[in-house]
């Protein structure tokens, strides 16, 4: 659909006092999808009522690759590339990689095409999740398996995962109210929800990850500033030695672990 400019500018207007930062950018997106003029109208005022764009149009771009995704599941955010940064540098070719909480399959989807991964599993407790990350690690010949954490996963992986990526909920409870309409309406609270302090599925993943990794194994999350130092302790109580790391440009924290 191809509205003319008196309708777009409209809907540029009406994003932006919603609240849309890039609100041309979205119009023409939206625009782009928009089969009729009705069409397009009826998915502006779902995008002014919070709808995430990324589940209008069906897919979302992560390090330049074009994600699936399905209403409801977690969108990946810019400022989680970091990790996937991090968890490039510690992949080698032909590596074991392990996307838990996975999402989208995004993590994994980054390592297996810019590292050629050989083996990537990864898991994730929500079914819609799975089937964007089925379609999303298709290309890669990626398993995608759906379960609590490590639960689903198969009894040969234990002990050979070399790339233990994670980008678990971190958000404490009481806190999801703050969140942006965007995520605490429109995205599974299984994909947000951390727990008390945020750190509940961390601990959780910590203190099972060291018999699923290899010699010299890596695992990554991503933490919020004031959850670092409590992760970096589940870490150590898990048998992993551990550090952090910082994007300056964007405050992301990256904690690491490592098998002796």
């Amino acid at each position: 659909m191809s509205p003319v400019s008196s309708p777009l500018s409209a809907a540029v207007a009406r994003l932006r006092r919603a609240g849309c930062v890039f609100a041309e950018e979205e119009a023409e997106l939206i625009a782009a999808a928009a089969h009729t003029r009705r069409e397009f109208f009826r998915l502006v005022d779902l995008r002014v009522g919070g709808v995430p764009l990324e589940h209008m149009l069906g897919w979302t771009c992560f390090r330049g690759l074009r994600l699936v995704v399905e209403p409801g599941v977690f969108v990946p955010r810019p400022r989680t590339e970091f990790l996937a940064e991090r968890a490039l540098a510690l992949t080698r070719p032909g590596a074991v990689v392990l996307d838990l909480c996975c999402g989208t399959g995004a993590l994994g989807a980054v390592l297996a095409g810019e590292r050629r991964v050989v083996e990537l599993h990864a898991a994730d407790i929500d079914a819609a999740s799975v089937r964007c990350a089925r379609r999303n690690l298709a290309p890669f010949g990626g398993r995608v398996h759906q379960g609590d954490l490590f639960s689903p996963l198969p009894g040969s992986l234990y002990g050979r995962v070399e790339v233990l990526v994670a980008n678990v909920p971190y958000v404490p409870t009481e806190e999801i109210a703050l969140l942006p309409v965007e995520a605490r309406e429109h995205e599974a609270r299984v994909a947000l929800d951390g727990g008390g302090d945020g750190l509940d599925v961390v601990r959780r993943v910590a203190a099972q990850a060291r018999g699923w990794l290899a010699p010299g194994g890596r695992l990554l999350v991503e933490a919020h500033p004031g959850q670092v130092a409590a992760a970096m302790r589940a870490f150590v109580r898990g048998g992993l030695s551990a550090d952090s790391v910082v994007c300056e440009q964007t405050g992301t924290w990256v904690v690491r672990g490592r098998k002796g």
